[in-house]
């Protein structure tokens, strides 16, 4: 799993760093030791290599340029969001040069006639929720790390989000991409369109593709109106399969909550232990609901979901006052993972997701994996679409114990797979998971996937090492 080998470095010579510097000016790209170290790594643990470069460009134009010179000279890029990505998809370890789009944040178009907003890369995604929303309009995707992460990041990765389960995720938004290939072509796809099925679906292609296929230097997102009210509230329960039950039976009736979000025990207690908000620590599951849409609409599901939840032995349910606890409700789910940072040196945040019916199973056998293994796992996540984190606080300087996590992490993603699942729902493949790809969609799926990728990317600039392993994990034997 923590493959931190750099292969194939390639030195970049002064005359190749002066072109650039011509592209993009010399303030925009950075060669110093401390430059170069702060982009070394990502939010994954225990991968970290050394690029040679940092550029910053300031338009398409420029990001074209570089790709082209890149390219002449077999040179690795690696686009860069905000780097919070969590399996080692924005980390360097083939080295050569970090596209930052720092320069490129800006808001290009607000078309409230039809409803799209033109974005650069770099634009923040809590800066796209307050644009629109302060004109009474609304973009649901909503990744935990969106105070920070970027657009062009979320694209890259397809983040989801708490309003995944009603609203989608970032794929359901795009609209339309500007796009440089590996060659330097700049390409155009999609449109302000409700239809439009001309030609291969490049858009949704590139959507997901980690960096490894084209830069996505511009993007269209479709807007919807902002739903008029919300309402917030918080069901605790003694065990997890009642909790799970409660999940499949709102469905059932025909409620899709905006948000359906899961805590487990440990992780409400760490939680609790760091926001004093008054979260109980005694039970076993949590579930963080909400509901957005006309005023009656919302009083309506939310009294059905009061009684469903009673139904299935909810030991309290509450709902938040206002808005000011409605918003410490949802961060204390958004920030559960930098609540369990706090624990140990390092934190290793997985993604694993199984048919909704399977979440208390799932749960379970992550509980039972972890004791396996002597190692500390605990897990949140998207209850409403079977998107679970396990979550193991640990030390990447004990080997030994590494070494356990690693075989923990394993066994998770095949008892996910086995349960009809996938070793990933919303943080993408990168490099951490690229060996385990091939129990998902097989050996052919990943010889298709390689056949694209050199078709588009033949001298295999475009952040190499990631999606594409060079061996496939063995499948492991997983008795329960």
């Amino acid at each position: 799993m923590f493959d931190r080998g750099r292969r194939g470095k390639k030195i970049l010579n002064r005359e190749f760093i002066q072109k650039l510097e011509g592209i993009s000016g010399v303030e925009n790209v950075k060669t110093s030791t401390a430059s170069r170290l702060s982009y070394s790594y990502d939010a994954t643990a225990g991968f970290q290599s050394m690029p040679d470069l940092i550029i910053s460009p300031r338009n398409t134009s420029e990001v074209s340029q570089i790709v082209k010179s890149c390219n002449e000279q077999d040179v690795p890029i690696v686009p860069r969001g905000s780097g919070t990505n969590l399996a080692a998809g924005t980390t360097p370890t083939n080295g050569g040069v970090v596209i930052l789009f720092n320069n490129m944040d800006q808001v290009v178009e607000l078309d409230e006639e039809n409803l799209t907003l033109t974005v650069e890369p770099g634009v923040l995604t809590e800066t796209v929720h307050g644009y629109v929303e302060n004109r009474g309009l609304f973009y649901p995707p909503d990744p935990s790390s969106g105070k920070i992460s970027t657009i062009g990041g979320n694209i890259s990765e397809n983040s989801g989000g708490l309003r995944g389960l009603k609203y989608g995720v970032t794929k359901d938004y795009v609209l339309a991409l500007e796009a440089v290939l590996p060659n330097g072509d700049i390409i155009y796809t999609g449109g302000k369109l409700a239809k439009d099925v001309a030609g291969y679906d490049l858009k949704s292609l590139l959507i997901g593709s980690e960096g490894t296929l084209a830069i996505v230097t511009q993007a269209t997102l479709k807007l919807i109106p902002k739903p008029p009210s919300k309402q917030t509230m918080v069901v605790i329960y003694k065990s997890m399969e009642e909790a799970a039950e409660a999940v499949s039976a709102i469905l059932a009736n025909r409620i899709i909550p905006a948000t359906l979000e899961f805590m487990d025990q440990e992780t409400i207690r760490v939680v609790e232990d760091y926001k004093q908000i008054g979260l109980p620590t005694d039970c076993e599951a949590l579930l963080l609901i909400e509901q957005d849409g006309p005023e009656a609409v919302v009083a309506n599901d939310i009294e059905k979901i009061n009684e469903i939840c009673q139904r299935f032995g909810a030991v309290s349910i509450t709902r938040a006052a206002n808005e000011q606890e409605a918003e410490s409700l949802r961060r204390a789910r958004k920030d559960a993972l930098s609540c369990l940072a706090q624990l140990t040196p390092t934190t290793i945040l997985e993604d694993a997701t199984v048919p909704r019916s399977e979440i208390a199973t799932m749960v379970r056998a992550i509980t039972e994996t972890a004791e396996k293994y002597n190692v500390r796992i605990q897990t949140f996540g998207h209850a409403g679409d079977g998107n679970l984190h396990p979550t193991c606080v640990t030390d990447e300087r004990n080997k030994e114990e590494i070494k356990r996590v690693e075989e923990a992490f394993a066994e998770i993603f095949q008892i996910a797979v086995d349960l009809g699942g996938t070793i990933t729902g919303e943080h993408g493949v990168g490099e951490m998971k690229s060996s385990y790809l091939e129990w998902k969609i097989g050996r052919e799926g990943i010889e298709l996937m390689k056949s694209i990728k050199k078709a588009i990317d033949p001298n295999n600039i475009m952040n190499p090492g990631k999606m594409f392993a060079k061996s496939t994990k063995k499948r492991v034997v997983v008795s329960r």
